[in-house]
């Protein structure tokens, strides 16, 4: 997901409107250490949404990494799922990847994989890839949205993965819900960060287990179901990806811009979505 390295898409310390109160809807994040996760139920469900970009089943993705460089760095855990319009897990699957190369002492701390524990229990990063690919290819189509906190992050660091190995990427993943993208949007004056376990705690979401490939994908899903529910959105999820297309690029000129005023001026700030 990237968030352990503060990625550079926004400052989230500049704004000093108070926040809206959030909405209640508590959930357990299930975690997944195995190469196939079982789903597992909510804790005191929200009611299933009815209409709007989270009103079917939604997809759910997030990698766990060597690093932030989505160019350079390796894919050590992803999870893929699905949830149901209440939040429940229908689908989900989890994979521990040998990245071929040594996991940063800093990486390890954050997502809990050593280079040793990856070399053991991995699987190969070429078949992971391949296969983690091509689920989210399902997915899409499928006609399911698949929701990535900070998208770019993870659907980049995939497709140079996929080059790297030799799998075909998704050209232009589609469509996609990105709970930082549309946080930051309806409600952007709000005070502090944007991490996932920050929004998710906003939101009322239970983050069990922060950096856990499938923890995150899950709790990210569920931060969207809020999202939406709090803001009553009704678009489908096909019209909202365009909407956040142009979100992303307007939250990045105004970091850009923001950056300027603070005299950063080597700061590069891409407002390409969902994928760099």
């Amino acid at each position: 997901m990237g968030t352990w390295g503060e990625l550079p898409l926004w400052d989230d310390d500049t704004w000093s409107e108070a926040s809206s109160p959030p909405i209640v809807a508590t959930v357990a994040a299930e975690h997944a250490t195995a190469a196939d996760a079982s789903p597992a139920p909510l804790v005191s469900p929200p009611a299933p949404l009815t209409s709007g970009p989270c009103a079917g089943p939604i997809g759910v993705f997030d990698l766990e990494t060597t690093g932030i460089d989505v160019r350079s760095d390796r894919i050590v855990t992803a999870h893929v799922g699905v949830l149901d319009a209440s939040g429940a897990v229908i689908d989900a699957r989890t994979w521990l990847a040998d990245p071929e190369v040594e996991i940063p002492a800093g990486a390890t701390a954050v997502h809990g994989i050593t280079t040793e524990r990856a070399r053991a229990d991995g699987r190969p990063a070429a078949a992971v890839v391949a296969e983690v690919t091509d689920a989210l290819r399902d997915l899409f189509a499928a006609g399911i949205p698949v929701v990535a906190y900070n998208a770019p992050f993870d659907f980049s660091l995939l497709k140079y993965e996929g080059l790297r190995h030799g799998v075909t990427p998704i050209a232009e993943p589609s469509p996609v819900i990105d709970p930082l993208v549309v946080d930051k949007t309806y409600d952007r004056y709000r005070r502090g960060k944007r991490t996932l376990e920050v929004v998710a705690a906003h939101y009322s979401v239970t983050l069990e287990g922060a950096h856990d490939a499938a923890a995150d994908a899950i709790a990210a899903g569920r931060v969207a179901q809020a999202i939406a529910a709090r803001f009553d959105l009704e678009t489908s999820a096909d019209e909202l990806h365009v909407q956040q297309v142009a979100w992303a690029r307007a939250q990045a000129e105004s970091l850009s811009e923001y950056f300027v005023r603070i005299g950063r001026l080597d700061a590069d700030v891409d407002g390409s979505w969902p994928i760099r």
